[in-house]
This record gives C-alpha cells, sequence and structure tokens, in this order.
C-alpha cells in the first residue's frame, strides 16, 4: 500500500515537471529573422515567378499550335488548321502576357 503511494506522489511529480518543462518552452520567445527587404520587393518576386510560369505553359501551347499547323498542312484539314491557328494565336498571347498587361496599364 505504501510503495503504491510513493509511485503515485512520483508519477505526479514528473508530471507537474514535464508539464512545467513544456510550458517554459512553448513560452519561450523565439527569435525571428526578417529580410531587410521591402514588402514590394517580396511581392515583384512573387510576381515575377508566377509570369514566368505562364510564360512556360504559353510556350508549350505554342509549340503545340505548330505542330497542329504542320499536322493540317499535311493532311489538308481546313478545321484542323484553324484550330492550330487559334492555339498559335493562343499561346502568344500567354507566352507575352506579362508585357500586353504592362503596355495596357501604362507601366
Amino acid at each position: 500500500m505504501k510503495i503504491k503511494k510513493i509511485i503515485k506522489s512520483i508519477i505526479k511529480k514528473l508530471a507537474i515537471i514535464s508539464f512545467v518543462i513544456v510550458a517554459l518552452n512553448v513560452a519561450q520567445a523565439s527569435q525571428i529573422f526578417a529580410a531587410n527587404e521591402e514588402p514590394l520587393t517580396v511581392i515583384n518576386n512573387l510576381s515575377d515567378f508566377i509570369f514566368g510560369l505562364i510564360r512556360a505553359v504559353g510556350l508549350i501551347i505554342l509549340g503545340f499550335g505548330v505542330v497542329q499547323i504542320g499536322l493540317s498542312l499535311k493532311s489538308q484539314d481546313p478545321s484542323q488548321r484553324a484550330n492550330g491557328f487559334l492555339t498559335l494565336a493562343g499561346g502568344v498571347v500567354i507566352t507575352f502576357a506579362k508585357e500586353i498587361l504592362g503596355i495596357i496599364t501604362g507601366g
């Protein structure tokens, strides 16, 4: 009987000590190192990255449009040729989207 009480008190003390250690670690202030850049620089970098991805997709569509036009010229299919030119035009617009937006907004 006495041994059970001693074991319970030891477990209770260990639980309290563990809780205090965890609480102190959670409440501890951590250092955060921020970049010395302005927030707009970060946003501009993200914008450049996203427009780079869009340009890559546009180049893929542009290449697909060229292939589609070439296949339509070989098979003499006017509807496929029309789709190829539309795909080619869409690829050009997507590839140069950033420049087109810059011209429209004047920036």
